[in-house]
């Protein structure tokens, strides 16, 4: 892994649309956090969290790490000190419905459904 540029005194946000073990996303918070970032923060569309994944983010550098609902992980959430949680359910059956009524779905990117 090779970090590009300067990050001194800035801070960092890490996306990735899937992670697994977590390795790969601990490993890069370190490497920001080795070159002088100030904090790291991480935001995660599909949270798989196998294996050691949870204590992989607890024993991490991040700040926060922000996961959509979109997989059901009750029972891996309740050690989860620095994950938080954000429910999509209403934007995914807003685009369902959006499809089976043949309606434009672009229009969810500017106006989440609360």
């Amino acid at each position: 892994m090779v970090l590009v540029g300067d990050v001194k005194d800035l801070v960092a946000i890490l996306v990735d649309d899937m992670v697994d073990t977590c390795g790969t996303i601990c490993h890069a918070a370190d490497k920001l956090l080795s070159a002088g970032v100030t904090k790291v923060y991480a935001i995660l569309t599909h949270r798989i969290f196998s294996g050691p994944a949870i204590s992989h983010i607890n024993n991490a550098c991040f700040k926060a790490v922000v996961v959509t609902n979109n997989i059901p992980q009750e029972d891996k959430m309740k050690h989860r000190s620095k994950i938080q949680v954000i429910n999509i359910s209403m934007s995914l059956a807003e685009a369902i419905r959006k499809i089976h009524n043949e309606e434009s779905v672009s229009y969810l990117f500017s106006h989440v459904p609360l």
